[in-house]
């Protein structure tokens, strides 16, 4: 067939190993479909208590 690798006493296909390889980086770097969503806040750097009252209600007549 073809060679094989040792791995700890025992005999392994190389396409196990791509297959883990992959299953590994996919866990690992695909994002969480189960995790709650975080929700998206602007953060408001206000001088003054006006401004941040105009730019609030910006945001809610625009969104």
């Amino acid at each position: 067939m073809g060679a094989n690798y040792n791995l700890l006493g025992r005999s392994i296909p190389p396409h196990y190993l791509s297959l883990a390889t992959i299953g590994a980086v996919v866990l690992l770097a695909a994002p969480k479909p189960w995790a709650p969503a975080v929700k998206k806040e602007a953060e408001i750097n206000a001088s003054s208590k006006e401004e941040e009252a105009f730019v609030k209600a910006y945001l809610e007549k625009h969104l």
